[in-house]
């Protein structure tokens, strides 16, 4: 039964987002959906301005067919289906892809480079993370934090603000990470595949389904956005991405586990973090010779093929690292 979930999942999911993609990259090339380069961001990049952006509404769309395509020609009562789970898993991920889409909008097509406003995209952020926390709660869903197998401590009303800091602090991480090509994706994929693990250990198949879907999604879209990347995701893609992986980490119960499963992604927020505190408390020298951190390394003479392998090579460790912890508290 498990297997045939994930392999539904991840093959539709690969096969629409190989068909699809294709069809889509002329059409924003004909629309003019190009990106804008920082001309502040490293001189090789300037030769991607132009590249076809917004290809993360993929993730979202596509994952939500599949899932229905499930329900409806393949399930043959396999998973039984939850409106309340599908709920928590959608909201998120759809309200975060539509703060996305609103902010590539504004700059791809307004040609507004500033997008949304910061204090506009935060509260945004903070009213989906609110919705998703009271639907959580409104559906008696548990706001303990496991620390070990039998150690944990019930958060109840608090445990919003580590919904909080999950979603609004995880959606801006993959965003802070995706400025190479593949990165975001590459990097995204290690992380839902440890959740969609953990969801089967667990025996959340919707989950389950839900991380084998948008895994196949990333897969073909990787096909594409590889280097030499022909389309990007945009914000509307770093957000869902980023929305999906701590959602997953939400309901499967391991929240402190996104620590360490996105790990890379919590290394380039600190970086960018400790380069704007250095650059002020030093008044104009940086810590870094560029943040996020991938751009350090390509400062620093590395092609960004390689900077890519280096951290997904890292990401691939941490999301091993994890699996060992989740077996090891089974």
């Amino acid at each position: 039964m498990v297997l045939k979930i994930i392999y539904f999942g991840m093959a539709v999911a690969l096969v629409l987002s190989i068909i699809i993609i294709p069809l889509i990259i002329p059409y924003m090339k004909r629309l003019k959906f190009g990106q804008s380069i920082r001309l502040e961001g490293p001189a090789s990049h300037q030769n991607k301005s132009g590249t076809p952006t917004m290809g993360g509404i993929v993730f979202s769309l596509v994952t939500l067919v599949v899932v229905l395509l499930f329900y409806l020609f393949y399930n043959r009562g396999l998973i039984e289906f939850n409106l309340t789970n599908w709920t928590l898993i959608f909201v998120p991920l759809f309200g975060y892809a539509l703060i996305g889409f609103i902010d590539d909008y504004l700059i791809v097509v307004k040609k507004n480079n500033e997008g949304l406003k910061p204090k506009i995209k935060f509260a945004l952020q903070i009213i989906i993370a609110a919705l998703f926390f009271y639907l959580y709660l409104k559906n008696d869903y548990p706001t303990e934090i496991y620390f070990t197998k039998s150690l944990y401590l019930d958060f109840k009303w608090f445990y919003g603000i580590i919904i909080f800091f999950m979603l609004v602090g995880g959606t801006n991480a993959v965003n802070l990470t995706d400025g190479l090509d593949g990165l975001a994706a590459g990097l995204s994929s290690f992380a839902l595949a440890t959740f969609t693990f953990i969801a089967y250990i667990n025996q959340q198949y919707d989950l389950m389904l839900f991380g084998s879907a948008i895994l196949g999604t990333i897969l073909g879209f990787l096909i594409f956005n590889s280097h030499p990347a022909k389309i990007f995701m945009g914000d509307t893609g770093s957000l869902t991405l980023g929305a999906a992986i701590s959602t997953m980490a939400i309901l499967t119960k391991w929240e402190l586990l996104l620590i360490l499963v996105g790990g890379v992604f919590v290394l380039e927020t600190l970086s960018d973090i400790i380069q704007v505190l250095y650059f002020k408390k030093t008044k104009g020298k940086r810590f870094f010779k560029m943040a996020p951190l991938h751009h350090h390394f390509e400062l620093s003479g590395y092609k960004e093929s390689t900077v890519v392998l280096i951290f997904y090579l890292c990401g691939l460790l941490f999301s091993l690292l994890g699996i060992v912890i989740v077996l090891a508290n089974t």
